[in-house]
């Protein structure tokens, strides 16, 4: 398809799934990510085939969160559309903070969307909000680093200690590479998105079965000790500051030898106009430790509407264009196929344009389709979830964690010390929501 008949296509779909008959201006919040700076610059379009605008709050992620969940919870209405992930939708759905979106034409093509995409966003069989890419992760590095150093990959999965000695090999500051780059940045969905896997990868789990926290457990201390050191040693410095769109452009600029984090931005890595190693990159699996369950976290980026908008027919169009089957098109043809929306749609991994454009595709895909939130770690636990907890009190408590986590490798305190504050808190936290008897 050519971009003019992607173009036509998508104001086509447009002009069929249009309801609202008075111009509206909406605002949506949003992550500062590429792919949703990709739709800011390709929705005047969209204004203009139905006379609708929208007005922009481009927020970094952990803000955006805090804004968002703040807005939400206490019907403050200061948003039409909103970029939540497979956190939030099933548990704001679940409390009728959310519109319902089964109801966006035939031409959406619900059955094209990965099930486990519209199952994480979904709650009593309802979708909650709409997909504009899915996740998992996997580990990006420098093949040419690689073969310098007379490194070869294992055949199967490799342990985080296999990694570490890799890391060790490869750590040159002095010429500006660093072994690895990991999240630091205090967060649930920021370093708590590296950690949980890491977490589960050594054994560890959040609760048991009766709902206590284990956060102080051997597992726990072995994995977050590990983490510290191996950031402390072969990391970049200032980590604590650095999240996914900082450590995306650290190793686009070729500053790091590895990097464990979202298979999402390997359209950036891999798009030549963008990375500087673009050619130099490949993936392998994310490590495994004493466990390979739940070491490739699952994650989708959607967008929703608020029950409190007052602009839901006009909201509901912009969705419909925004994350269709034609706008992924749209992309492909106009900012390169290595950059169209990943994960979330059957048609994109069946179209021969993106294959050829994106030597990722099968990997992400399959990584996405293996993601099993319901079986994520070495022992049994009451919840579902690979690098996050499906219940609404993991925000305060995740949150929590990874500040206490990033004070942590920021040598504030000892990992024991770290791990000991944050089961205080969940154990509190826990027994106020009535978790724990």
């Amino acid at each position: 398809m050519k971009l003019k008949s992607a173009l036509y296509a998508v104001s086509a779909l447009v002009s069929v799934t249009a309801t609202a008959t008075i111009a509206e201006e909406l605002t949506i919040a949003t992550v500062n990510n590429s792919d949703m700076i990709i739709m800011q610059k390709l929705s005047p379009q969209w204004e203009e085939a139905t006379g609708n605008t929208l007005n922009w709050v481009v927020l970094e992620e952990n803000v955006l969160r805090q804004r968002v969940t703040t807005d939400i919870a206490t019907d403050g209405g200061s948003f039409d559309i909103v970029t939540i992930g497979a956190y939030e939708a099933p548990i704001w759905g679940a409390q009728d903070w959310l519109v319902g979106l089964d109801d966006l034409g035939d031409d959406y093509d619900y059955d094209d969307i990965f099930e486990p995409v519209r199952n994480g966003l979904s709650a009593d069989g309802t979708l909650y909000a709409v997909p504009f890419y899915a996740e998992s992760s996997f580990t990006f590095y420098r093949k040419d680093l690689f073969d310098a150093a007379g490194i070869e990959l294992p055949d199967e999965q490799m342990t985080y200690d296999d990694f570490a000695e890799i890391v060790a090999q490869l750590h040159d500051p002095d010429n500006g590479v660093f072994g690895t780059c990991q999240r630091g940045k205090a967060g649930w969905g920021e370093n708590m998105a590296f950690v949980g896997p890491l977490v589960n990868a050594f054994g560890g789990k959040w609760f048991d079965m009766d709902w206590n926290p284990t956060i102080d457990s051997p597992e726990w201390n072995a994995a977050i000790t590990y983490y510290v050191d191996l950031m402390n040693n072969y990391g970049p410095p200032g980590a604590t500051a650095n999240g996914h769109n900082e450590n995306r452009a650290l190793f686009a600029d070729g500053k790091c030898a590895t990097w464990v984090d979202a298979t999402s931005a390997a359209g950036y890595i891999f798009n030549p106009s963008e990375s500087s190693v673009a050619d130099k990159t490949d993936f392998f699996q994310a490590p495994k430790q004493v466990t390979d369950k739940g070491t490739g976290w699952f994650w989708a980026w959607a967008l929703a509407i608020p029950t409190s908008s007052k602009n839901q027919d006009a909201a509901k169009d912009f969705l419909a264009w925004a994350t269709s089957k034609e706008y992924v098109e749209l992309v492909g043809e106009s900012e390169g196929w290595v950059a169209a929306p990943p994960g979330t749609r059957k048609s994109t991994y069946a179209n021969e344009a993106y294959l050829e454009a994106a030597p990722f595709a099968e990997t992400v895909e399959n990584s996405i389709l293996a993601a099993n939130p319901a079986d994520a770690t070495k022992d049994p636990v009451p919840y579902t979830g690979v690098q996050f907890v499906a219940i609404p009190e993991f925000q305060g408590i995740g949150n929590y964690v990874g500040q206490q986590i990033s004070a942590a490798l920021a040598g504030q305190q000892t990992v024991d010390e770290a791990l000991a504050n944050s089961q205080r808190f969940a154990e509190r936290e826990m027994t106020k929501a009535g978790y724990i008897k």
